[in-house]
């Protein structure tokens, strides 16, 4: 064994061994308990970032500690290889997405592969791959022939310079998240998913996710959003059809002071065509965005229409308006505004001067006219205690009063409603609705049908032919996949194949007449909603899925950041029931257990011109002057010596030129050492400070690890392990090692707080530096902590594990090696230590026989030294033993 740790060398050998024994190929053996781990896929960006190396990290651990428990264990590893950043490089690179995008994961691969994951490698999927998105593309035939897809001019958010629809979530503050550019509101034909359709079962299924995080599941209802409501009709002056709404509320009705339509809406459209101001503010508000966040944050704008809706009840007229904060694409593009009752409706009211009509009492409210109508009979000359109770009463009700309130209550102001709490009024108004047929209870969700359509270049063809006689047709299955050609020039935003007429041209599979290929693609959520099931079998060219998916599947560890919590894993739970619907997996959900890991953050420097525009600057690039206690309190930059801004601990992010290299860490440390702080330095949930002093801790306690495991080894052969033979010392060092497997295999397995079980492996080493028995049994049990701890550490550090497995036992077989077991006979203490309280103060510790009764207990704390100078004498009132813990003197 060499004497010096060398990260490089050993992990070389390590991988090699991995490589030439195919070591982590994955085997469906019913005999055997299947786990399957897996991490979120990245985008072949060029080069991992430090959100990576612990996120798949977390992963590796939990993946080969599983391994030692005897498990048939699968973690794949792929890419989700098409989208929209691949054209925007070619396009600063002058060169195709295809070839940017393969030169990327080959890169990204070596330096996967240079960590040590333990990934099955012959499973790899790339997304753009036709082996891979052939099975997307006849999925969604099929799902065509079933009526859950279907076509049809939306408003979408639309990006002018990326040329594409963006998801509301790809809107920041109105523009778009990677161009900038301020996005539009435009109407154009897409192709759609009836996710709604599976609405409630989404909502409903989240209850049998008790391995999910609570916050990922609030979000997820958030975002489906039930609600049960009323459907109702206005009349609209002059007008045919009538103008239909839908409210949760319908006991504010009578407090309906205006309507609001979307700016796209025909009645819009219609008062607009013959008013010029009307149809600039109609055109500017479709130019907005779509996302909700936005609709609450913005001015809220409007316009009348010069028309007038008839109070379905009241028989009132109700002037009808355009705001930009209604929506043509949720619910039925029209809203009832009840501005005594609605924030957003009140600002719009008393922006514009509209009339603000109160009809619920709150509970508040109720109770104070209740107070002060028990001291009505009183005036003030009659009892000024009493009127001076009256009067802050009075003016917390007129306060109240005059506020927009969104309350539950009784409602007023309401004719033969008066007097009625929300659920009887809810009940009167939907009965007398439904029997005159101008309404009805519905139940709606705030989720909304998946718009898959994107206009770019770099995704799966959407596998549709139009025929002027047959109109849209699914692409025959014998003809898939519709292949997406890579060897194109790409000069711009424009799509190649839309660009190409020749590409698009076919024939109808009904006819035989011309027809045209769709020549739009796939969302990329498309491709990755889907993944963690074609990794089960991604060598089979007949089926999209096959018997090993059952076997695989549900995933039993999913891995990734919170960031996913929504659109991904929602879509991925959709496209797993559509997968059950079509016969092809028999569970209902795909991922058992969720853990969101943290962010990886690091501070942030920059400078700031006169313009206000900030340079960030690398946190390598910065010299930091501290203060006594070291904390940090100035910066200059380490080139010209010029101060530098100290800006927040963030993210670690391009944006803010605050990452570290992961390739530089793994030169300058090795692939464990970073690995290792990886684990140690944060829970897995939470945030991760990266500081390169801690990494530098790291490696020197696999320094340590690695001398002290030389010393032991040129000492020969260790003898066999007499348990009846030992020593106190021996003991004790025994006992201390069983605790630490029996703690640490309780933060791999059910805790998974991996940081609290390397320092308990760190605190292990400390008590083996002050063992210094030198008894025959000495280096066997020597041996035993070696063992334990090197196979302890080994889903964390393989390589070195690996390698000190070789010299420890002369076997490379560490990867089929169990998990190591505590031994309850060893953990039992002939003496335990017990702290000694006087009055609830810790005066002093005593040791007693762990057997010892509670009379002896007393009289060993009653002598200590320490103990008796706080009781000087005094008697003692009373004695409390907590078993195990203290004792608690009272004088």
């Amino acid at each position: 064994m060499q004497e010096q740790y060398s990260p490089a060398d050993l992990e070389a050998q390590a991988q090699a061994f991995w490589e030439r024994e195919q070591s982590f190929k994955a085997v469906e053996d019913p005999s055997r308990e299947k786990y399957y781990c897996l991490s979120m896929f990245p985008y072949p960006s060029g080069k991992l970032h430090m959100g990576h190396v612990r996120n798949y990290t977390i992963g590796d651990v939990i993946s080969r500690y599983q391994r030692m428990l005897g498990k048939s264990v699968l973690q794949p590893m792929g890419f989700d290889a098409f989208g929209l950043p691949a054209e925007n490089a070619a396009i600063a690179n002058n060169t195709q997405p295809a070839k940017w995008t393969y030169a990327n994961m080959d890169y990204m691969v070596a330096q996967l592969k240079r960590l040590g994951f333990a990934y099955d490698w012959s499973r790899r999927l790339d997304t753009c791959r036709p082996n891979y998105y052939r099975w997307e593309q006849l999925l969604f035939t099929r799902l065509m022939k079933k009526g859950l897809v279907y076509r049809k001019d939306s408003v979408v958010n639309w990006d002018p310079i990326d040329q594409t629809v963006l998801a509301n979530e790809q809107v920041i503050d109105g523009r778009g998240w990677r161009s900038g550019a301020v996005v539009e509101r435009r109407s154009i034909p897409q192709w759609f998913l009836k996710i709604t359709a599976y609405a409630q079962e989404l909502l409903d299924d989240l209850d049998a996710l008790p391995g999910w995080p609570e916050p990922v599941k609030t979000m997820q209802r958030n975002w489906i959003g039930r609600s049960e409501g009323l459907e109702l009709q206005f009349q609209v002056e002059g007008e045919a059809e009538p103008l239909t709404v839908y409210t949760t509320r319908p006991d504010t009705l009578m407090g309906v002071t205006y309507l609001a339509v979307a700016a796209e809406h025909p009645l819009a459209k219609k008062a607009g065509a013959g008013n010029a101001e009307l149809a600039a503010f109609l055109a500017e508000a479709s130019r907005s965005g779509v996302a909700e966040a936005e609709l609450e944050t913005q001015e809220k704008r409007g316009m009348p229409l010069g028309i007038f809706a008839i109070h379905p009840i009241s028989g009132e007229r109700v002037p009808v308006w355009a705001a930009n904060f209604v929506l043509m694409g949720y619910g039925t593009g029209a809203v009832m505004a009840v501005p005594a009752h609605d924030e957003r409706d009140h600002e719009f009211a008393t922006k514009y001067g509209l009339p603000i009509k109160r009809v619920i009492r709150s509970e508040k409210e109720a109770e104070l006219e209740a107070r002060l109508a028990t001291l009505g009979s009183l005036s003030d000359e009659d009892d000024p205690v009493e009127g001076s109770v009256k009067e802050p009463l009075l003016r917390e009700l007129q306060s109240i009063r005059a506020e927009c309130s969104a309350e539950h209550g009784i409602c007023i102001n309401s004719g033969e409603y008066d007097g009625l709490d929300f659920k009887q009024a809810f009940d009167a108004i939907a009965d007398r609705f439904e029997k005159a047929g101008t309404g009805s209870r519905r139940v709606n969700f705030r989720l909304r049908d998946w718009g898959v359509s994107r206009q770019r270049y770099w995704g799966c063809p959407i596998p549709v032919i139009y025929c002027e006689k047959c109109d849209a047709q699914p692409v025959p299955e014998d003809q898939l996949p519709v292949v997406l050609p890579e060897d194109v020039e790409f000069t711009g935003v424009q799509s190649p194949i839309k660009a190409d007429p020749n590409w698009a041209k076919t024939t109808c599979p009904n006819c035989g007449g011309a027809a045209t290929r769709e020549t739009d693609t796939f969302d990329t959520f498309f491709e990755s909603s889907w993944y963690f099931a074609r990794y089960a079998c991604p060598d089979n060219d007949t089926q999209m899925l096959d018997e090993r998916a059952d076997y695989w599947l549900p995933v039993d560890q999913y891995i990734g950041g919170i960031e996913h919590a929504i659109l991904h894993l929602l879509y991925s739970r959709f496209f797993h029931k559509l997968m059950r619907d079509e016969g092809m997996v028999k569970s209902d959900e795909p991922f058992t257990q969720l853990l969101t890991q943290g962010m990886v953050i690091k501070e942030t420097y920059f400078r700031e011109n006169a313009e206000g525009k900030k340079t960030w600057i690398n946190p390598a690039e910065v010299v930091l002057e501290r203060d006594a206690k070291g904390q940090p309190i100035a910066a200059r930059h380490a080139v010209d010596g010029e101060p530098v801004t100290i800006g927040g601990i963030e993210k670690m992010s391009k944006s803010k030129n605050n990452g570290v290299d992961p390739q530089a860490m793994i030169d300058a440390y090795g692939a464990d050492t970073v690995r290792l702080y990886s684990m140690f330095a944060a829970p897995p949930d939470a945030s991760l400070d990266w500081k390169e002093d801690g990494v530098e801790g790291m490696a020197r306690f696999l320094r340590r690890l690695w001398r002290a495991v030389h010393q032991h080894v040129q000492l020969g052969v260790a003898p066999a392990l007499d348990t009846s033979a030992l020593s106190d010392a021996q003991k004790d060092l025994r006992r201390a090692l069983h605790e630490t497997i029996a703690k640490v295999g309780d933060d791999f397995g059910r805790r998974r707080t991996f940081n609290t079980a390397i320092a308990a492996i760190m605190e292990l080493l400390n008590t083996v530096s002050r063992f210094s028995d030198d008894g025959a049994q000495s280096r066997a049990v020597l041996q035993e902590v070696w063992e334990s701890v090197t196979l302890m550490l080994s889903p964390v550090v393989p390589h070195v594990a690996h390698a000190l497995w070789v010299e420890l036992r002369g076997s490379d077989g560490i990867l089929d090696q169990r998990w190591p077991v505590a031994d309850a006979e060893a953990m039992v203490r002939d003496q335990i230590t017990l702290v000694v309280q006087v009055n609830g103060k810790l005066r002093g510790k005593i040791d007693v026989a762990a057997d010892a009764g509670k009379d002896a207990i007393i009289a060993a704390a009653l002598a200590e030294e320490s103990v008796q100078r706080f009781i000087a004498g005094a008697p003692v009132k009373k004695q409390i033993v907590v078993p195990g813990k203290l004792v608690n003197l009272v004088i």
